[in-house]
């Protein structure tokens, strides 16, 4: 493996020291979906359906409110967005005094203002990353975001465990208004300085088609084949009373993805992002021939995740090279809408699949519509080469 891409991205004046900020910044709101789920379940004694609703009314809060923080990342700045940490810090640390439905209806209020962790660190490193060196700086972001998701639910887990599931929610709101302080006073810059920002900024519809949509398209197929292995996986070593190892699959899929996303950050040509997903969907299909053997189920799940960071570098390189300076942050707060609702439709796609059939069916419904998603990516490829040939 060629790590010299990687070397000569970290020698850049600013990454090092970003990408450490962002991965700490990235980690409390991992941790968020596990802690609410134990706060409701065990605290609140309302059982799983109560949580999972609750859940669901996160989702749809960060689905909306994504692109609006982006669009105002653009036009107010990120000081603005990121002293509207200070609603998201005061509900965590408030959550554990609510009533169900009060923390129902205010979740999914949060869902809107919350910070967007995830978009902001890719605005940031598009900024101080020239686009030649963007890939293997992309490839290293989407480890960090690998690294974060491993971090953040077990420390949630641990604090609801060993003290109770109200501290771990206060832990994650301070973690939050600390990780937002640290980002005010560092300023970060959001666009990069060869760019050209003066004159009005495009309309939507200028922008929003093309490559940016095939951007969206992926990430949101990617996301959906995911959390539709996540279930099936789950349900899989619970119907073989082997839930205890569920840990340590998790770890061996990101680690898988980490694998993969070194290895396309180092190459100079990769395959497309459509590609990219259709392979990731087409591997998902066989996961279940590892049914109920924790040894056979993690050593299939990695190919599939092995093609799980490359895909999603491929969206982020598409957005940051067609996507305008001014409109980046909407168009990456768009990004994060495309995941959010891939995880809300991948779930229970492949939970209504594992009910009727079983797990392996689970993997094989969320790897085909996985693979369905894809040909909706590669209609819209054909269709960009038409426009661009003919304009």
């Amino acid at each position: 493996m060629n790590l010299a891409p990687f070397r000569s991205v970290l020698a850049l004046p600013g990454v090092r020291p970003l990408m450490v900020l962002m991965l700490f910044a990235r980690i409390p709101p991992t941790a968020a979906g596990v802690t609410v789920t134990l706060h409701v379940v065990t605290t609140l004694d309302k059982g799983y359906a109560a949580a999972g609703t609750v859940g669901f009314a996160t989702m749809i809060g960060l689905g909306l409110g994504s692109p609006l923080m982006g669009k105002l990342v653009d036009s107010k700045g990120l000081r603005f967005v990121l002293a509207l940490s200070l609603l998201e810090g005061l509900f965590w640390v408030t959550a554990p005094l609510m009533d169900y439905y009060v923390l129902l209806v205010l979740a999914f209020a949060n869902g809107l203002v919350a910070v967007p962790m995830m978009s902001i660190g890719r605005q940031a490193l598009t900024a101080i990353v020239p686009e030649p060196h963007r890939r293997p700086a992309f490839s290293l972001d989407s480890i960090s975001v690998e690294l974060s998701f491993m971090v953040g639910p077990a420390a949630g887990v641990a604090i609801a465990t060993k003290f109770s599931s109200g501290t771990a929610l206060v832990t994650i709101g301070i973690a939050i208004l600390v990780a937002s302080a640290v980002l005010f006073a560092v300023d970060p810059v959001l666009v990069h300085e060869d760019e050209v920002v003066d004159g009005p900024a495009p309309r939507v519809g200028e922008w929003l088609r093309g490559p940016v949509l095939a951007a969206l398209i992926i990430p949101f197929g990617a996301t959906m084949t995911l959390s539709g292995m996540e279930i099936s996986s789950i349900a899989s070593l619970e119907q073989a009373g082997r839930q205890s190892w569920l840990s340590l699959v998790f770890v061996v899929m990101c680690a898988a993805s980490a694998i993969g996303g070194l290895v396309y950050g180092s190459l100079t040509r990769v395959p497309g992002g459509v590609v990219l997903l259709a392979c990731m969907a087409l591997l998902e299909i066989p996961v279940g021939l590892g049914d109920g053997s924790v040894l056979l189920l993690a050593l299939a799940l990695i190919p599939m995740n092995l093609v799980c960071a490359p895909t999603i570098t491929a969206s982020t390189e598409l957005i940051s090279r067609h996507a305008p300076p001014t409109a980046r942050g909407l168009a990456l707060g768009l990004q994060g809408s495309a995941f959010t609702f891939g995880v809300a439709v991948g779930q229970p796609l492949a939970g209504v699949a594992v009910d009727r059939g079983g797990p392996p069916l689970g993997f094989v419904v969320a790897g085909l519509a996985g693979l369905l998603v894809a040909g909706v990516g590669w209609v819209f490829a054909r269709r960009r080469q038409a426009v661009s040939v003919t304009s």
